[in-house]
């Protein structure tokens, strides 16, 4: 259970460091997250911005509730699908993504640059192995 603590104790360590950064750029990290993956986009349908952000369909459907609150996403209705939505970043929201997704960057940038650069590879593919035995476990 050792590694299972270990994996737990850095995300949360890594979760923590990276949003004190993201809350002083006023947004939460479910935000930040629908932001950047809407970033150099024409936007895009809530069931894929839902995989892409790993959220559910109903999550982000407050999370884009909220980002139209603040004038930084709006809902657009397809033609050639009258019954979904698309989420589309506003001007405002282009100007965000352009200020806060490069500095987020290199924020943690800084972190990862105490790593040696051989290690990231190992961890990548040690990541990788461990979410892929979880992936294949029926249910």
């Amino acid at each position: 259970m050792g590694t299972v603590r270990e994996l737990v104790w850095a995300y949360q360590a890594f979760r923590s460091y990276s949003d004190a950064q993201i809350r002083q750029m006023g947004l939460t990290s479910s935000q930040f997250d629908v932001i950047s993956t809407l970033g150099n986009t024409p936007g895009m349908t809530f069931h894929k911005l839902a995989e892409k952000t790993l959220t559910t369909k109903g999550e982000l459907t407050g999370i884009i509730d909220r980002l139209e609150k603040k004038g930084l996403v709006r809902r657009e209705v397809p033609k050639e699908d009258r019954r979904s939505f698309l989420a589309v970043l506003t001007p405002e929201g282009e100007k965000v993504f352009a200020e806060t997704f490069p500095a987020h960057i290199a924020y943690l940038k800084e972190r990862f640059a105490l790593l040696e650069p051989e290690d990231l590879p190992q961890i990548e593919a040690a990541l990788v192995k461990l979410r892929s035995i979880f992936e294949k476990v029926p249910i």
